[in-house]
């Protein structure tokens, strides 16, 4: 997404180059979600072949806010940003020990998806052409959980109330308002009152912690459609305008935001995520917590019809869908092309942590 377009090769090295990985292996360690089972550098599919120098700008984002278990190793993580591939290789090899991520039940192999920032059109102020409402978090969100659901949201009159003035933007289309609070973040150029036009990012600043409800499942579910992408189900919402309010409120979750400046150099990356920092595109991930904590490296392999993928990535970002032992949304971007890839990932997973010797 962002990289320079001639970048350096990564160039294998033989095995026998690698640090020395025949010590005794650690016992396992156990998370409240997965079991981490220690293993060989050689184990992790395609070790070896990965550009390492993009995930290292990951990295250095996760330590402007580390863990207290990572936190010791910053300040390498920091120096090594100017090192070769394989200095950073050794030293992830000297320093760091590779788990297998399994879930307590023993299973290896979980689940992969995508998301991203849509980039959006919407203006300040409503009219026939921008309609639909995106909101701040409302007064008082807090003292009732779960809050409305979004039907209730769009039809009672005491909820209505309760958002009155907590507008931030209005668009055109009720499905990109939808994809927007479930990918929990986007980009907008924001016509202003007096016609000018800003780029702006909303935020994720809270849910009305109702559960989420796939509209596309939904629809697969009566037969509506047979492919749940997001193409399809526009083009089934322009033949049933009818029915719109019935597809959205069978998600009764929907999600408020927060406005913030998107310079030149925020626009580079991806929004804040759980961990606190912004998201690289390719090399950061949304795990559950409970499994993985915020800050970790994580080797992730995956294959499949869409992509394939065996890569270094940091553990940043989480989401009310990602949940359990081997599960990550793998975050693509930004832009048309970004949601396209989201939109089809869905493949087979396998994560390994490293964690400190």
């Amino acid at each position: 997404m962002n990289s320079p377009s001639a970048e350096p090769v990564a160039v294998p090295l033989p095995q026998g180059d690698w640090p020395d990985d025949s010590g005794a292996l650690s016992g396992p360690i156990l998370q409240a979600k997965s079991r981490w089972t220690a293993v060989r550098w050689a184990e992790l599919p395609g070790w070896g072949e990965d550009p390492l120098h993009e995930a290292w700008n990951a990295w250095l984002k996760s330590c402007e806010r580390p863990g207290p278990v990572f936190a010791p190793l910053c300040s390498e993580v920091r120096r090594l940003s100017i090192g070769t591939m394989e200095e950073q290789r050794a030293w992830l090899m000297a320093r760091l020990q590779p788990y297998r991520v399994d879930a307590l039940s023993g299973g290896a192999e979980g689940l992969l998806t995508a998301y991203f920032e849509p980039v959006l059109e919407g203006s300040r102020t409503a009219s026939a052409g921008f309609s639909v409402p995106l909101y701040q978090p409302p007064l008082g969100l807090a003292q009732r959980k779960p809050w409305y659901t979004r039907q209730e949201i769009d039809t009672l009159p005491q909820v209505q109330a309760a958002l009155k003035g907590r507008e931030i933007a209005f668009l055109a289309d009720p499905i990109d308002a939808l994809i927007l609070q479930i990918q929990g973040s986007g980009r907008m150029r924001m016509t202003q009152p007096d016609g000018t036009q800003t780029m702006v990012r909303l935020a994720y600043a809270g849910s009305n912690e109702q559960p989420y409800k796939s509209v596309g499942r939904w629809l697969l579910d009566q037969g509506a459609v047979r492919d749940a992408s997001w193409p399809a189900i526009k083009a089934w919402v322009a033949q049933n305008p009818g029915r719109v309010n019935e597809l959205l409120w069978s998600n009764p979750r929907t999600v408020f935001f927060r406005e913030e400046p998107l310079s030149d150099l925020d626009a580079g990356w991806g929004p804040r995520g759980a961990q606190g920092v912004p998201l690289t595109p390719g090399r950061s991930i949304a795990v559950d917590p409970g499994s993985i904590p915020y800050g970790t490296p994580v080797w992730l392999a995956s294959g499949g019809p869409t992509v394939k993928l065996q890569k270094l990535v940091l553990a940043q970002d989480t989401g009310s869908a990602i949940v359990g032992a081997v599960r990550a949304d793998y975050f693509v971007g930004w832009g048309t092309a970004a949601g396209e890839l989201a939109g089809r990932l869905k493949q087979p997973l396998r994560l390994w942590v490293l964690w400190p010797r």
